[in-house]
């Protein structure tokens, strides 16, 4: 069975600094039509990043979306200073946590939320880290607060619902199932 939605009409709807969002008319595989919106969003990288006394690293933020603070690994997007994701691993990594990693390897790339956006993100562990040499300026009103934890406490924090945002969750269980092998 065919599958695909052939795009009859698009329109822009917002452009903004960090999204744009654009309507579609499709015609559907039985030959009727609908509306798609979609969200388009730079490719992205998060990182799970582990410290030579084996605790992640994670960042405790402001996510104004969910109104609320929530915890996440080292993450974002790809910009105009990044030739590659491993180039924005590197950046991101001394932006907000102050490291670099001698070892840097992707474990694996995912849509973030295939239903309204096209993000693409790759997650990736970096390890044998050691503190940057000359520090980059964070994003514009980016306030972290760096927590480090081991296996244990990070799986209990998502246990108990203290960390909901998926790549977190995803980079956490990687790590779990990485130590069972």
């Amino acid at each position: 069975m065919n599958l695909e939605e052939r795009v009859l009409k698009s329109e822009s709807i917002y452009n903004g600094a960090i999204i744009s969002v654009e309507r579609e008319l499709v015609e559907l595989p039985d030959k009727q039509t609908a509306h798609r919106e979609i969200v388009h969003h730079a490719d992205a990288v998060g990182i799970l990043a582990i410290t030579n006394d084996n605790k992640i690293i994670l960042e405790k933020q402001w996510r104004e979306p969910v109104r609320k603070p929530t915890i996440e690994i080292p993450a974002g997007k790809l910009d105009r200073r990044d030739g590659n994701f491993v180039d924005a691993v590197k950046r991101e990594l001394n932006e907000e946590i102050r490291y670099e990693a001698n070892n840097v390897e992707r474990i694996t790339g995912f849509y973030s939320s295939v239903g309204f956006s096209d993000e693409y993100m790759e997650l990736y562990l970096a390890t044998d880290l050691h503190p940057v040499g000359q520090e980059l300026p964070r994003d514009k009103g980016e306030f972290l607060e760096i927590q480090e934890k081991t296996l244990e406490e990070a799986m209990a924090m998502v246990d108990s619902g203290e960390i909901e945002d998926a790549k977190t969750i995803m980079a956490i269980w990687y790590w779990q199932l990485k130590t069972i092998k």
